[in-house]
């Protein structure tokens, strides 16, 4: 058996597995069908995009292990948390789950966004001049070890099932890839499935230098949150053709190596933090 410190032994085969199937598609789907024109040098910022996906893997990896999983896998030995306080049906509980933890992921980007500090580490996802499936994976490693630990926090609060983390996190990181895509839908086809899931146009306006824009769409998985508390945005005011990506004042050099990456959190201080109006 087991224990909480490491996952099934299945969990990575299908980890590598649909994001391999997801990356791969989303590739193909950019190339057919692109949304947007490309500004930057695409083997300059896929170098540094996956480099700080890997880097930010391996610390996670050793500084938390088995991370969600085993915070479940501890959770469910222990019966703690608040889900292993009810008699819910199995895939009741997981489906609760997935949804509970997809608004822990809303409610941190709010934060990531409206603390200072917290936003100088996430400044590093927004310098993209330009978006697709790789920008999914641009996060400075510092942010996703927070992140990590905050949901192993709420892991340990809400006590899901192992498998429902597992779900989570895989359906995570797909859908992180494919909001990010620099993909077309169909009008009609992004009108209705964007009630259900955060469409790749839904979420460009997340990445614009109009502030008001930048600080909607929160969300990564389900759309609900962002209409629900008022910080949902339809459509950009230039549309998404005309709207400009990154951060106003780097417009110019934004760091697309690796190492400049990493030190972005050090770099000057950004004012692109929520107005707490």
């Amino acid at each position: 058996m087991n224990g909480p410190e490491q996952g099934p032994s299945w969990e990575p085969g299908l980890r590598v597995s649909v994001f391999v199937g997801v990356l791969a598609l989303m590739i193909l789907w950019e190339v057919l069908a692109p949304r947007r024109p490309r500004t930057v040098s695409k083997t300059r910022r896929w170098s540094a995009n996956f480099g700080m996906a890997i880097v930010g893997q391996v610390l996670v990896r050793l500084a938390l292990g088995a991370a969600a999983v085993g915070a479940a896998m501890w959770a469910t030995q222990w019966e703690w948390g608040v889900l292993n306080r009810f008699l819910l049906p199995y895939r009741t509980a997981i489906i609760v789950s997935v949804i509970v933890l997809d608004a822990v992921i809303y409610l941190q980007h709010v934060m990531f966004h409206a603390v200072p500090l917290f936003w100088r580490l996430h400044m590093a996802h927004h310098f993209d001049l330009d978006l697709d499936v790789s920008s999914g994976l641009r996060f400075h490693p510092f942010e996703s070890l927070l992140s990590m630990a905050i949901r192993i926090a709420a892991v340990a609060l809400i006590g899901p099932p192992v498998a429902a983390v597992i779900i989570f996190e895989v359906v995570l990181n797909a859908a992180t890839m494919f909001n990010h895509g620099n993909v077309r839908l169909p009008l009609k086809l992004d009108r209705v499935l964007r009630w259900f899931l955060v469409t790749p146009d839904m979420h460009r306006v997340h990445h614009s230098v109009d502030k008001r824009e930048s600080n909607s769409n929160f969300g990564f998985i389900l759309p609900w949150w962002d209409r629900i508390l008022g910080t949902y945005c339809a459509q950009p005011a230039a549309g998404h053709d005309g709207m400009t990506i990154g951060l106003e004042q780097y417009q110019g050099q934004p760091p697309h190596s690796l190492w400049r990456l990493l030190l972005v959190p050090f770099l000057k201080k950004s004012n692109h933090a929520i107005n707490r109006r």
